[in-house]
């Protein structure tokens, strides 16, 4: 059975149910649980299976620090909102921005504040907007779409201090792993950034329709309770629970432990390229940059806790708070494990080398822009950048292995392929999320994103197939 077609099967089984039902998770626990049954064809061996697979992968250090890093990350996020400083931040936005022009400005240079993560970005920046729509000559289309394109596809182009950085180096170190390809992960998302080609053709874009495209479409209203509650909120208070009335505004309680994880993420990372003898900018790309970003963060947890107790805050709410935030990562954590336990038992079959035996007939040329394609598709269909990618990456860089295709280029393929799902999709979270802070329907507002999605797309695409050919 190792290395024959049957490794193969998980996979099939994953795509076709996640796209059917549009739940990830249920997809992959099934091609787990398919996996593991080919693996020890028993009535209880295959489940017994599954379990020792996904507790092999929550065992490796990189795996531990990569749930510690998010679960902390979101804990924090917990905190400064319970301590007012997302409010804050918006509070002093609306009060400072008067045009259309200045609001626009504020949305591109707000991600320098707000890059960790695109949700904590839309729920931070999306208030703003909605407390702006009275002020500016814009629709709340095109408020939504311009904050988008600042969002995932910015954020998975940023190699420090996101919640995306340690999800994407795990779904390469598993996937070269797999392949027993020696290599750094971090490096090589590094140099798959440049590749990641629909990211930079949405980012143009929307700078381009930021600053230089008029629009005057109005604002569709939508008649679901919940937004017509939201609806007739007189101003940015209570458009969602990150500014309710009864949070202070703090914005310093958002940018000061912003800052210092910032910084601490940079000196530590080229602290431990340091260490391993290393200087300049290959400093950083020799550190351990997963345990930097982790001791960074806890660093600026901890300062913050003690900077928030310093305000009177109480340490019972801000523990709860920050366990509160935390809990809501735990559907990633689960994520991230089954997708873990998937490629042990992937490679346990013998996926890499079936695959390897059987791509000589794919042109090289064909595999980027074909696997871009492909996970556009499924990402579109099921809504989710990470579900797309932790099905996809196992696959690419397989074919690219086996077939010469350049590593950089396949991955920046996989990567572009999720955000381009993510920002068109009716079911991704940030499609909804925007919508319900800035009062639309999801459909249509996910219909007006989609023109220039195709576009980026096509641009992508075309990007793929150039430098398949001609590298």
């Amino acid at each position: 059975m190792h290395g024959s077609w049957l490794s193969v099967l998980p996979f099939l089984v994953v795509i076709p149910v996640a796209i059917y039902t549009k739940k990830v998770l249920a997809a992959l626990i099934l091609g787990l649980i398919v996996g593991s049954y080919l693996y020890r064809p028993e009535v209880i061996g295959g489940i017994q299976a599954a379990v020792g697979f996904v507790v092999q992968a929550l065992v490796d250090k990189s795996n531990i620090e990569i749930i510690l890093f998010l679960y902390i990350f979101t804990g924090l996020v917990g905190i400064m909102k319970h301590t007012g400083g997302i409010k804050g931040f918006v509070k002093w936005s609306a009060e400072h921005v008067q045009t259309k022009r200045e609001a626009l400005l504020l949305i591109w240079a707000s991600t320098l504040g707000t890059f960790s993560s695109p949700t904590f970005r839309i729920v931070t920046v999306g208030p703003i907007m909605r407390a702006l729509l009275h002020k500016v000559n814009m629709s709340a289309k095109e408020l939504g779409y311009v904050i988008e394109t600042t969002g995932t596809a910015l954020i998975a182009l940023i190699p420090v201090s996101t919640a995306f950085v340690g999800y994407m180096t795990s779904i390469i170190d598993v996937s070269l792993k797999n392949e027993q390809i020696q290599g750094d992960p971090y490096e090589l998302f590094i140099r798959s950034i440049p590749f990641n080609f629909f990211s930079l053709a949405i980012i143009l874009l929307g700078f381009y329709l930021s600053f230089f495209h008029r629009g005057k479409e109005a604002v569709k209203r939508t008649k679901i309770p919940e937004n017509a509650k939201q609806a007739e909120a007189k101003g940015w208070e209570d458009c969602h629970p990150v500014v309710a009335k009864e949070l202070p505004a703090k914005p310093v309680n958002l940018i000061a432990p912003l800052v210092l994880d910032i910084v601490l993420t940079i000196g530590l990372t080229y602290w431990s390229g340091v260490k391993h003898g290393y200087h300049g900018w290959k400093a950083f790309i020799e550190a351990d940059v997963l345990n930097a970003m982790l001791v960074a963060l806890i660093i600026a947890t901890l300062a913050a806790f003690v900077f928030y107790l310093c305000q009177r805050f109480s340490l019972n709410d801000l523990l709860a708070e920050f366990i509160s935030g935390g809990n809501n990562l735990m559907n990633v954590v689960i994520l991230l494990s089954v997708v873990w336990g998937l490629s042990l038992v992937a490679d346990k079959l013998g996926f890499a080398e079936f695959v390897t035996r059987h791509v000589d007939w794919i042109p090289t040329s064909v595999i980027p822009p074909a696997l871009f394609l492909i996970g556009a598709l499924i990402s579109y269909v099921i809504g989710s950048s990470w579900g797309t990618w932790g099905i996809l990456m196992p696959l690419g860089i397989a074919l690219a292995h086996s077939s010469g295709a350049s590593l950089p280029v396949v991955v920046g393929a996989v990567f572009a392929s999720g955000a381009f799902g993510t920002f068109t999709s009716p079911l991704s979270d940030d499609t909804n999320t925007m919508a319900g802070v800035l009062d639309l329907e999801a459909v249509p507002y996910a219909r007006f994103k989609m023109k220039s999605g195709l576009i980026a797309a096509a641009a992508a695409t075309a990007g793929y197939v150039l430098v398949s050919v001609f590298s």
